[in-house]
């Protein structure tokens, strides 16, 4: 289940960074550390967004501690925690994908509507990356790809020097979960950038529907015997 899962994930988590960095003037929704660079740049050529790329990183940070708390609680109360908080992920996404097609395009990414759904679109990636980093640590992230980009070109290297065989088969395992992350990842890339050039803001629809395909791989896959 997991690595299905976690593939899901990145699909969506290159989904939504992609589709709102193209309607919210450079608002990176998931990747929020690169709106630093895009904050730069915003400032540096006098371009609209820059109130959004400030309210990235603190909207991101007290979503995480809240996705924390919420989480430790569902599970003191032996309630289905990943479950649950995927659901409110797929409520944000929705309600994100409603403000986007109510008041988009955003002509002004300082105005209240593009900030009001850049936030609620970092909000679900919050809750996204929280619930990979508690319940699917052992898979790559789902929001952040360098990292992991890395690591394949150093297992890389390490088979074409000749790795151990007891070491090959780990490295290539491992390989095969980062690849499918990274793959996962540029595949939500490439559709969001061609539903966006094609749909519009149409094209936020999608990020529920993925969402919704995680909730029912994670039910059936907890439904199933031991």
């Amino acid at each position: 289940m997991k690595p299905s899962l976690s593939t899901l994930l990145s699909i969506n988590g290159g989904y939504v960074d992609t589709a709102g960095f193209l309607a919210l003037h450079g608002l990176f929704t998931a990747h929020v550390t690169g709106n630093f660079v895009t904050l730069g740049a915003t400032l540096a050529l006098g371009t609209s967004g820059a109130v959004a790329k400030l309210l990235a990183l603190p909207v991101f940070c007290v979503v995480v501690v809240l996705a924390r708390l919420l989480g430790g609680d569902l599970s003191r109360r032996n309630l289905p925690t990943l479950q649950i908080v995927l659901t409110l992920k797929f409520f944000l996404l929705v309600l994100a994908a409603f403000f986007a097609m109510r008041f988009g395009p955003f002509a002004d990414g300082d105005g209240w509507q593009a900030i009001v759904t850049g936030m609620t679109l970092i909000a679900a990636m919050a809750i996204q990356t929280t619930a990979h980093r508690i319940h699917l640590g052992s898979t790559p992230p789902t929001t952040m790809m360098t990292g992991t980009t890395t690591q394949i070109m150093i297992d890389i290297a390490d088979l074409l020097r000749g790795a151990k065989p007891e070491e090959k088969a780990a490295t290539t395992a491992r390989l095969r979960r980062m690849g499918a992350a990274v793959g996962g990842f540029a595949l939500g890339c490439a559709l969001a950038a061609t539903l966006f050039l094609l749909v519009g803001m149409a094209c936020f629809l999608l990020p529920p529907v993925l969402a919704l395909a995680g909730i029912l791989m994670h039910a059936g896959s907890s439904a199933k015997p031991a």
